[in-house]
């Protein structure tokens, strides 16, 4: 196990990621040493937050700084935020921004940039005072209401350049008398002032501000409680929260037994920040301590279907949060942080948070296979893998992870590396128990953490190649297979991988007609190709593209969604029909050549006549748990 020693100064720590810093460096020296416990025997970085006009979505932040010396002080927001890879600009929500001293004398400020501002003069202290506007409630942005003030620290909290190791303490005023505070920073003995150690840890810290419900239970980490603390802020009953907790539970017991450890969390404590209001964005986002889970469809509506989020947000407390990609360590809060490596950091995640449900039994083995049947059929059928590997996809996250842009994108050049990676682990899970009997995918996530999380040494593309020869005891075999399915965007043949587990891989729908994966939708006056169809396809190959307007086929005219689907319905496979349309004022006919759907299935053999062997049984067990 590893162990932290958390220097207690004035309650001020030494942190995580300041740590992590000087290990990237390679600072290992007396002066690093000495600069660290400086840094701990600086004045804190004072955040103050009130909420007093919440009701319009703002905050007033005051940010003290001391002890800085006479030298000019750069404050900014961030650009980026962990857990995401895209650019987001936050500081356009803030303005109002004044500046005062230590004796409360106004000070000049400078602004040549969008990010930032620079006091040029001070006596040693600088008082920042700021409003912020914020209403998105999500795992990037941050979101202040009547209800609640959900944050996420670099939506929210300015920053100095050079004052990155200094400890913060940051005080809350709720709006609501009955808002409690939820936040992996760490407590004082005041109920609304908390401390971090750092920077990084700071902005790697969400919390919410609400009349929220808190469920919580130990683990044990080989003798040692660890707390999982569960808030939920949501217009439900308590039954309720009883119930998803009790199902988080089972989840979180099968992820501890994935990696046969519990991360020694900082302050003894995990905790899920759900908000579960119509007012809200659906979205989940890692934390090292926590994790913001978020949904617009409360637990009734979806029957505790937000289990999928908690099941995949709470794996990354293992996988990337200690298991961390070299490229991610430390944090750079001004750009983005690209790595080819989120294949395995959220493609795996990806693969573990379903599979983990189905082990706990709150997901039947149908249930999961027909979500792992889309999931394969959609990255077997992908354009995008023609165009680069999971490693050439994970770089292309910048461009994907909830950035925006104004210019459209071929939409066939890109695959998600969270199915990407999900159909790779799943690939390796199976051609694991099929080369090596008694060896799987848990095992090299179990060899990951013991050398590179429980360590907390970030790992590099050709650290994850060399673990997994040694957990195979086969270097050749795990070189081949990144060259091959990493590396390259090969996939191996599924049939018979699943079949080890009683399983068939077969076509969805080998009868019915198809023209494209791109959607034909009726938008009121015309029917349209809401996407670019991919290559190959039919609709491609015969020219058609996103905005066209198909008007008639075999001179049938096609005014709505019943029309296009019905027309499918009678032809077959092979069958060419004529198609009218317009594209960009242009009308053209064209003949197209249907095709088979190419969408794949996962079943169990015994639905298709099939008998299970006793090592088919035992294989698909030892998998997917008993049903």
């Amino acid at each position: 196990m590893q162990t932290k020693v958390w220097a207690l100064a004035t309650t001020i720590l030494v942190g995580w990621s300041g740590l992590a810093q000087a290990h990237t460096a390679g600072a290992h020296t007396a002066g690093a040493q000495a600069a660290r416990a400086g840094a701990a025997a600086s004045a804190p970085v004072e955040y103050d937050l009130r909420f007093d006009n919440a009701v319009h979505q703002e905050a007033r932040i005051t940010v003290t700084w001391r002890e800085i010396g006479d030298r000019p002080l750069r404050v900014q927001m961030s650009r980026s935020s962990p857990g995401r890879y895209a650019l987001h600009e936050f500081a356009k929500n803030v303005y109002s921004v004044s500046a005062t001293d230590g004796a409360g004398r106004p000070l000049s400020l400078q602004r040549t940039d969008p990010y930032g501002w620079t006091v040029p003069g001070h006596d040693g202290t600088v008082v920042l005072t700021y409003t912020l506007y914020a209403d998105r409630a999500d795992g990037t942005y941050s979101q202040i209401d009547a209800t609640h003030a959900h944050l996420n620290m670099p939506a929210t909290l300015m920053w100095a350049t050079g004052f990155d190791d200094r400890p913060a303490l940051v005080r809350f005023r709720p709006y609501a008398p009955d808002w409690t505070i939820a936040t992996q920073l760490e407590p004082t003995a005041a109920a609304d002032t908390f401390t971090a150690p750092d920077l990084q840890y700071l902005m790697d810290s969400p919390t919410e501000l609400s009349a929220h419900a808190v469920r919580a239970w130990q683990v044990d980490d080989d003798g040692v409680a660890r707390t999982i603390r569960l808030t939920v802020h949501h217009a439900g009953t308590e039954a309720e929260v009883d119930t998803f907790a009790a199902k988080a539970k089972k989840v979180v017991d099968q992820q501890i037994a994935v990696f046969g450890d519990v991360p020694d969390f900082d302050y003894g404590t995990y905790t899920f920040l759900a908000d579960y209001l119509p007012h809200v964005t659906g979205d989940g986002m890692e934390h090292r301590n926590s994790t913001v889970i978020s949904s617009t469809r409360s637990f009734q509506q979806t029957n505790f279907g937000q289990l999928g989020t908690l099941s995949h947000e709470f794996f990354h407390a293992w996988n990337v949060e200690r298991i961390r990609p070299a490229e991610l360590e430390p944090f750079d809060f001004t750009r983005a942080n690209p790595t080819p490596s989120l294949w395995f950091a959220e493609g795996f995640t990806n693969y573990y948070g379903p599979l983990a449900i189905r082990r706990a039994g709150e997901s039947t083995v149908d249930a999961f296979l027909a979500d792992l049947s889309r999931t394969l059929s959609g990255i077997v059928n992908a354009p995008g893998r023609a165009y680069g590997s999971p490693q050439e996809m994970s770089l292309r996250a910048p461009f994907a992870d909830a950035a925006a842009a104004i210019d459209p994108t071929n939409p066939n050049i890109s695959t998600s590396y969270y199915p990407y990676g999900q159909i790779v682990a799943l690939a390796l899970d199976l051609s694991l128990r099929e080369r090596f009997p008694g060896v799987t995918l848990d095992d090299y996530m179990r060899r990951m953490w013991q050398v590179h999380g429980v360590t907390e040494r970030p790992y590099t593309p050709d650290d994850l190649r060399l673990v997994l020869g040694a957990v195979t005891g086969d270097q050749a075999f795990a070189d081949a297979f990144f060259a091959t399915s990493v590396e390259g965007s090969a996939l191996p043949d599924f049939a018979p991988l699943l079949a080890q587990a009683g399983l068939v891989l077969a076509p969805a729908r080998p009868e019915a007609a198809w023209a494209a994966a791109a959607p034909i939708r009726a938008t009121g006056t015309a029917l349209m190709v809401t996407e670019a169809p991919a290559p190959q396809t039919p609709l491609y190959e015969a020219g058609l593209d996103r905005g066209d307007e198909i008007v008639s086929v075999d001179d049938t005219a096609m005014d709505s969604d019943a029309d296009w689907t019905g027309m499918l319905r009678a032809r077959q496979p092979g069958d060419t029909v004529q198609i009218r349309f317009l594209q960009r004022g242009v009308e053209r006919t064209v003949a197209v050549r249907l095709a088979a759907d190419p969408a794949l299935q996962i079943v169990r053999a015994e639905a298709t006549g099939g008998a299970l062997t006793d090592a088919q049984r035992a294989f698909r067990a030892s998998w997917l748990g008993v049903e």
